[in-house]
């Protein structure tokens, strides 16, 4: 009656292996770290150049505790562990000596950091320690204001340049075209001629409200804005394209887990555990990046200077993102302003990885022409950032490419094509930001959160645990391993997910004690109410459980139900608290009903002729 089949005992046993393997790191600490990022977004980090770096310190007989690489964003970074703060200074001299040979034009961030002192044979297991929030931690945290004003005046810029081309293509004859603040101006010498193209206009945009405005001077204006619904896109899109350019930029900086979130409609939050320098913060987040395409020339003359050393007039030399030199004319052709899209996708004849861009009327126009007059020739994509240019990649142009749809393929892989319209996408700010708040957490300030939460988890946890054992005796002991299993794996799956843990996740954990408890309760005071009723011991265990399940589940699938639309709804500190919640709820269930009556059944399932179980006083009524 009492006994659970071998597999269920295993599956508890492998549980308790899992749960003490990936909680384990979280108790080791953290050892001062170096991290190697990419300076530029052009600069991709993977395990050669991890390969490089340990040839680095090897060849300078400085050694390191443990070196990994992680995909952490599009680039990856490479960390190393050292043991103690002066190898970590040495090394990130040798580091900074030995990969950034231009000091003027560095390739590479290589910043002091933290990271997990737990062993090289957990790492390899992949068992990591949580990540710690900025009030844990200790950091930086700013509140960036959006200029959306600056958002919908390039966006106007970018809409004057489609209305002269469209009047330009319908040959409607027209005085001027101008952005008039945030409306497009255009004048015409006709009633005529204003009335065809706002005829024409409102059929090509229709995120656009064409009106008849007064006549002046014997010209007749159209005025055009935007309808409400396309001032709103505009917004959403420029912060949407705002917080993954920072996302991309954050990496710089070392932080683990940074937190950036939209708060309101115009205002983003960006969050940096770990982080005390806040001048560099500054200067990551306000770094402007711009995009242009030129034409590469490769002519046999261009191709001698190269060579030569020299570089002839009216061109400029720069640097794949294989660091081959490469010839660009100076004329620009198009810039990110014309660029309204890219997607990675796949070549339909080839099959090969791609990158698809979409561009605006005037850069469409402006490609048709240009690759209808330098057929078999390359085309280079460059990506300014901090005044200096690295070409992203140069495609030969196949065919004339009209209509603004562009394809970028050749040699690269699913993963670059996807890298490459990230880059393109995300390369420069869609609108300026301000800092309109700034705050800094100390580490001593995280240190003292952390104690703090731990101890008054750590004394609930002891005076529960005290009570139920007085209370329920050897039962009381089942439910506090149960307790402790309960923790155990709610650790291990945060640990697993590498969840951030901030003070409201602790909060969270000492709930779910309280949940876990109330579930032991229920189950001892159903084994205590069967016994009172005359059931033999065997019969009151099995009956306890069994009977204890459905009020164990309806109270903690109603508490799921809130802890869910918490995560749904919540965003910050409310989305933490949610998290850990929700996930505390399922594993206390599992540890009060399995992990619990697997310890009641190795104790007393055995036992064939059991007169009295040990869980306290049982009360009986009088007998009159």
């Amino acid at each position: 009656m009492n006994r659970y089949p071998l597999w269920k005992y295993l599956t508890v046993l492998a549980a308790l292996i899992i749960g003490l393997l990936y909680t384990l790191p979280n108790f080791f600490g953290e050892s001062p770290a170096v991290q190697i990022a990419g300076a530029k977004s052009t600069v991709k980090i993977d395990n050669n150049v991890l390969q490089k770096v340990e040839d680095i310190l090897q060849g300078d007989h400085i050694e390191y505790t443990g070196a990994y690489f992680q995909q952490n964003g599009p680039n990856g970074t490479v960390r190393l562990r050292f043991a103690s703060t002066d190898i970590q200074l040495k090394a990130k001299d040798a580091l900074e000596k030995s990969l950034n040979t231009d000091r003027s034009d560095p390739s590479y961030t290589v910043a002091l950091n933290l990271a997990s002192a737990s062993p090289n044979w957990l790492s390899a297991l992949g068992a990591h320690p949580m990540y710690l929030g900025l009030d844990l931690r200790g950091g930086v945290h700013f509140l960036l204001q959006v200029d959306m004003r600056g958002a919908l005046t390039g966006r106007y810029d970018s809409l004057a340049s489609d209305v002269r081309t469209t009047l330009r293509d319908n040959n409607i004859k027209n005085a001027s075209v101008d952005r008039s603040d945030l409306s497009i101006v255009a004048t015409f010498d006709s009633a005529d001629s204003r009335d065809t193209a706002a005829s024409e206009l409102r059929r090509r945009m229709p995120d656009m409200v064409f009106t008849n405005a007064a006549v002046n001077g014997g010209k007749f204006p159209l005025t055009g804005k935007l309808t409400d619904a396309a001032v709103v896109e505009v917004q959403s899109n420029a912060l949407k394209q705002n917080i993954l350019t920072l996302h991309n930029r954050i990496n710089e900086l070392g932080v683990a887990e940074p937190v950036i979130q939209q708060q309101g409609a115009d205002r983003i939050v960006v969050q940096l555990p770990g982080v005390q320098d806040i001048a560099k913060a500054k200067e990551i987040l306000g770094k402007t990046a711009t995009l242009q395409i030129r034409m590469v020339d490769d002519s046999p003359a261009a191709m001698a200077a190269l060579a030569a050393g020299t570089v002839p007039f009216g061109l400029e030399r720069y640097t794949d993102r294989d660091k081959r030199p490469i010839l660009l004319r100076r004329q620009v052709i198009l810039t990110g302003e014309n660029l309204q899209n890219a997607q990675p996708g796949r070549d339909q004849q080839t099959q090969q990885p791609s990158v698809n861009l979409t561009l605006d009327a005037k850069g469409a126009r402006i490609f048709r022409d240009v690759t209808r007059n330098n057929i078999g020739k390359r085309m280079a994509i460059v990506l300014f950032e901090n005044g200096k240019g690295e070409v992203v990649t140069a495609p030969v142009i196949r065919s004339e490419i009209p209509g603004g749809q562009v394809q970028i393929s050749g040699s690269m892989t699913a993963e670059e094509a996807t890298d490459t319209a990230l880059l393109l996408r995300a390369g420069a700010l869609a609108a300026p930001m301000n800092i309109i708040e700034e705050r800094t957490i100390g580490p001593s300030l995280g240190a003292d959160n952390i104690a703090k939460g731990f101890d008054s988890t750590l004394y609930g946890f002891m005076a529960i645990a005290i009570f139920i054992i007085l209370y329920y005796r050897l039962f009381g002991l089942f439910s506090t391993l149960g307790l402790s299993f309960n923790v155990l794996l709610l650790l291990a799956v945060l640990s697993m997910l590498q969840a951030t843990l901030t003070l409201p996740g602790i909060a969270a954990i000492a709930l779910t004690l309280g949940m876990a408890i109330d579930s032991n309760v229920l189950i001892n005071e159903r084994i205590r109410e069967e016994l009172r009723h005359g059931a033999s011991p065997q019969q009151a265990i099995h009956l306890g459980f069994e009977r204890a399940w459905d009020t164990i589940f309806d109270s903690n699938l109603t508490t799921l139900i809130v802890g869910l639309s918490l995560l749904a709804f919540g965003t910050g500190p409310i989305r933490g608290f949610a998290v850990v919640h929700c996930i505390g709820i399922l594993t206390s269930m599992f540890s009060s009903v399995v992990g619990v009556r697997a310890l009641a059944n190795l104790c007393y399932g055995r036992r064939r002729k059991l007169k009295s179980v040990s869980i306290g006083q049982i009360w009986k009524p009088k007998q009159d």
